[in-house]
């Protein structure tokens, strides 16, 4: 299996932070600042992303989840959007190896449904990937745009979100579609009722993309969540609001080893 780009700072207890679509670890920094102190922290390029951009693994769940299980120690894993999704995978699949799952507005099920109203209409995602073809930059651009959408930050974390996209380079665009389908297609409800670690799902009030009411519907459907919702923030408030992140981590964190 080739082993993912893996950034390493800080020190004490390991943890693991996974980004979201078309992003890399970079995208963290604010948040690696304020807890580096804490933990030592594992910040992951999925696959086609970032430094891993030619890591020959593909992003599917349980490949890319094993991936990033072979490249890191025994930890908790933070997982932001689509990185919820492997993070939730991957803790479900091996509680052994991923003793607690923080999701950071990332749901179980990203489109809407009969049963499921907080998601986004699976089109979304669609024009999107036929976006790709057509303006690359362009389409990155849009999504940016609705990641940001809602919070009382738009400007800063488009800013922050569009500086950060291609500062490793181009991600490879085959795995942004895959990524796409990933967002649109799965559905990891059913895991939730069985899942045996503790879980933080940690929403922005005002998120577009996520809905806070979906995490807190996704904390309900599992057995031992914690649900926490960030005023004012949006899709990415590890970069708005890296503080308050920073400290419900913490908190989360120590009180499941207390």
């Amino acid at each position: 299996m080739n082993k993912l780009h893996v950034e390493v700072a800080g020190s004490g207890p390991p943890l693991v932070l996974l980004h979201g679509w078309a992003m890399h670890g970079g995208v963290f920094a604010p948040l690696v600042a304020r807890l580096r102190d804490d933990f030592t922290l594992h910040v992951v390029d999925l696959p086609g992303h970032g430094c891993s951009r030619d890591s020959g693994v593909p992003l599917e769940l349980e490949e890319c989840a094993r991936a990033v299980a072979d490249s890191v120690p025994v930890a908790p894993w933070l997982g932001w959007s689509l990185g919820g999704l492997v993070a939730l995978h991957a803790a479900h699949a091996w509680p052994e190896r991923i003793p607690a799952l923080l999701m950071t507005c990332a749901s179980p099920r990203f489109v809407d449904g009969e049963d499921w109203p907080f998601g986004v209409p699976a089109q979304v995602f669609r024009d999107f990937a036929t976006g790709l073809g057509n303006d690359y930059r362009g389409t990155l651009d849009r999504f940016i745009a609705l990641e940001a959408f809602g919070s009382d930050h738009a400007r800063e974390e488009i800013r922050e979100l569009r500086a950060g996209v291609l500062a490793r380079g181009e991600p490879d665009p085959a795995v942004l579609c895959d990524g796409l389908q990933l967002l649109e297609q799965q559905d990891l409800r059913p895991l939730l009722p069985g899942l045996r670690v503790p879980s933080l799902w940690l929403a922005g009030r005002r998120d577009r993309l996520v809905d806070a009411r979906a995490m807190q519907a996704a904390a309900g459907l599992a057995p031992d969540a914690t649900a926490v919702v960030v005023d004012h923030a949006g899709h990415a408030p590890f970069l708005t609001h890296a503080g308050t992140v920073a400290d419900h981590v913490r908190d989360f964190l120590a009180g499941i080893h207390a």
